[in-house]
């Protein structure tokens, strides 16, 4: 399929559709270009290609499978991540599996939707991960959290991440937002602030947990039982 770029497609979010399924690429790439700030940059059929795509034409988000040959998804992820930090990777598949949520989020993937979604949810996930954010399916994002909470569970009775990273009390309550899934827009009308102070708080908040994502960050938080402490 060949892919048709227009004058001003440098300023739309670019994606590379990584799927080993040819009417599921082509497909996507069809609904996605009629969006007016997306635009389908290529097409790989298994991993390999996908991580050699993403090098040479350097997509803002990688929408990728998990099942594929020659390399799977979560291969894919890691190098396409470690070549280029700056790409968003969203997981579009039909596992729900634990082994594969927890590998892929810490492979460095922003995102996790499954393929029953409809097109209109894909292309908002693109959006907001391209923003900078993060996106989960919310049984995913349920199982994640049901597990990390365990987890945290545990550290805080072995008495572990007592000093809070440094992390101030506004930082702590703006964690607890993250990990509802409030967008920026969303955690500066809930502490009335403005949206540039949230970006600053996040910066901090990435610095002190040395996390480059807010899915990590979550994720951390959880690990470390810094969740919830804002309302003793």
């Amino acid at each position: 399929m060949g892919l048709r770029m227009s004058v001003g497609d440098n300023e739309k979010i670019r994606v590379l559709i990584a799927d080993d399924h040819q009417i599921v690429r082509e497909g996507l790439a069809v609904i996605l270009n009629e969006q007016d700030d997306i635009v389908v940059v290529g097409l790989a059929e298994d991993g390999n290609e996908a991580v050699v795509k993403a090098r040479e034409l350097s997509p803002d988000i990688v929408l990728m499978d998990i099942s594929m040959p020659k390399m799977n998804g979560i291969e894919a992820t890691v190098k396409i991540k470690n070549e280029n930090p700056s790409v968003g990777v969203i997981i579009l598949t039909m596992y729900t599996e634990e082994k594969y949520i927890f590998d892929l989020v810490r492979a460095g993937a922003a995102g996790y939707l499954l393929k029953d979604v409809d097109s209109g949810q894909i292309a908002k996930a693109i959006k907001v991960v391209a923003n900078g954010e993060s996106i989960l399916n919310p049984s995913i994002a349920n199982k994640i959290l049901s597990e990390f909470t365990k987890l945290s569970k545990k550290n805080e009775k072995q008495g572990y991440y007592k000093n809070h990273d440094g992390l101030t009390r506004q930082e702590l309550i703006i964690l607890n937002l993250l990990s509802e899934g409030r967008t920026n827009k969303e955690i500066a009308k809930e502490l009335g602030l403005s949206e540039k102070t949230i970006k600053n708080h996040m910066y901090k908040i990435f610095k002190r947990l040395n996390v480059k994502d807010r899915t990590r960050a979550v994720i951390i938080a959880m690990q470390k039982g810094y969740l919830n402490m804002t309302k003793d």
